[in-house]
């Protein structure tokens, strides 16, 4: 699960600046609270190989009792509940005020993990501009420049590296054997240690998929995911009704289909009425980005009564950067008039775009019209994430595209692709070899993820390319000065 970094501090100090470093403004998400004129915002960073969640909270007054200043301190509390590290900011500029000493009285309570980052240094000495911050007693000021990046990334790395471990290969058990590296014989097959490849075989990187899938049910609140799940289980395990919110929690409920154990995350699960009165406490977009993170599958639910939001396509942008098997559910169809299924078909095309491998079906999760294509949908989507790839026919399917689109040239360099194999699952990734890969457009790349994308019927998932280049089979052998073919 991502860890989730939360920036606190009081206003002015640069908490909205590093975000937007950190997330580079693509997935920012705000959570849209009905009467807040401050919003906490939710996006995705990534330290090198390290991903992770980070929320912008509004400037912190920790002893506001009314107004302005008292709701932004209860939307700073509740990032920092959410948190797993807090980064507290203060202007070194500005030296500590009375107001950084309030808020670092409060941190020392909570318990976190925080780290006291020392902002706008940019053209100072950092030992003199950090020493008074000692007196705050967070502990060891980091001098920063969020406009500049100074040293951003060196706190982060610091921060995260035992909160999110570098992704990997799959650890190998001792007494088994490390995974060969891949070869091909003269024919384009694989061939592990040396020994020929057989048709079927080649596949580099494809783990089994999961005995149990985990699907996420996402979406706006009141979209009708509780009713969603309700409908697939067959009985109301979660309590839906019709006022905008969630728990704090996503729930998970364990059930099978057609022989297949499944779990259903909900993100928008009520457990007791009781629990409902206050729309902040209930609605958590971090329990959302962090279900997709989860999940094999994501079930994203749009209503077709409200078209497509902005939060809309920002979640999906989440959900298709994560890498995870979409489908793509259009609810309250039987609720929606001809214009508004008009207008929502246009806004799919034009506004979903990228994420046009997933299936979109029309729904009613009220009337359970259309609910059988859901689970089958699924299972697709899933199936597709896992499939296994042989180098053989990847390759082939490679030479085919160059066939049909050769890579233009970039200056007196055309680049040479000479062979692919599956690198990954959960998104498949091709990883392609040859020279002067670097000099491939964007265009041309995807290009070629479409034409892999058809070629092996991955509807449902994204598809993942990796460039390579290093030793080239088709030349001269090294040891037998032979040229292979």
């Amino acid at each position: 699960m991502l860890p989730t970094i939360a920036l606190v501090g009081r206003p002015n100090v640069g908490k909205s600046t590093l975000f937007n470093r950190l997330t580079k403004s693509r997935n920012a998400l705000v959570a849209d609270f009905p009467g807040l004129t401050r919003d906490r915002q939710y996006g995705q960073g990534r330290a090198g190989e390290r991903r992770f969640v980070v929320i912008d909270t509004g400037g912190f007054e920790p002893v506001a009792k009314e107004g302005i200043l008292k709701e932004m301190a209860r939307q700073t509390l509740q990032a920092l509940d959410e948190a797993d590290i807090v980064i507290f900011l203060v202007d070194g500029r500005a030296g500590v005020t009375p107001q950084d000493a309030r808020i670092a009285d409060l941190l020392r309570k909570r318990g976190r993990t925080v780290y006291l980052a020392v902002n706008k240094t940019e053209g100072m000495n950092d030992a003199r501009v950090t020493a008074e911050f000692y007196e705050l007693g967070i502990g060891e000021p980091y001098a920063i420049s969020a406009t500049q990046g100074d040293r951003v990334n060196a706190l982060l790395e610091m921060a995260l590296q035992e909160k999110a471990p570098i992704p990997g290969a799959p650890e190998v058990p001792e007494d088994d054997e490390p995974v060969e590296p891949v070869k091909l014989d003269a024919r384009g097959k694989m061939v592990p240690g040396g020994e020929p490849g057989e048709e079927g075989e080649g596949v580099a990187f494809a783990p089994e998929p999961p005995a149990r899938t985990k699907i996420a049910i996402v979406g706006h609140p009141n979209v009708g995911k509780s009713t969603l799940v309700n409908s697939l289980i067959g009985e109301e395990r979660v309590i839906a009704f019709d006022q905008p919110g969630t728990t704090r929690d996503s729930i998970y409920l364990d059930f099978v289909h057609k022989g297949k154990d499944y779990t259903l995350i909900d993100t928008a699960g009520v457990r007791k009425r009781g629990k409902t009165t206050d729309v902040i406490e209930k609605f958590s977009v971090i329990k959302t980005l962090q279900a997709i993170e989860d999940a094999n599958v994501v079930v994203f639910m749009i209503d077709a009564t409200q078209g497509v939001s902005d939060h809309d396509v920002q979640l999906a942008s989440f959900i298709q950067d994560a890498g995870r098997a979409l489908v793509v559910c259009l609810n309250k169809w039987d609720a929606a008039n001809s214009e508004q299924r008009k207008t929502l078909n246009e806004d799919c095309e034009r506004k979903l775009y990228f994420v046009d491998y997933a299936e979109t079906l029309v729904i009613s999760a009220k009337t359970k019209q259309g609910l059988d294509k859901v689970m089958a949908s699924a299972a697709k989507a899933h199936a597709a994430a896992f499939k296994k790839l042989p180098t053989p026919k990847l390759t082939r399917v490679l030479q085919d595209a160059i066939v049909k689109q050769q890579p233009p040239r970039a200056g007196v360099l055309r680049p040479k692709m000479r062979y692919a194999h599956q690198g990954g699952s959960n998104p498949p990734v091709v990883v392609i070899h040859g020279t002067s890969l670097n000099k491939l457009s964007a265009t041309y790349l995807r290009f070629l993820e479409r034409f892999f994308h058809d070629a092996f019927q991955l509807q449902g998932t994204p598809l993942r390319l990796e460039l390579r280049t290093g030793h080239n089979p088709y030349v001269e052998d090294e040891k037998s000065g032979r040229r292979k073919r």
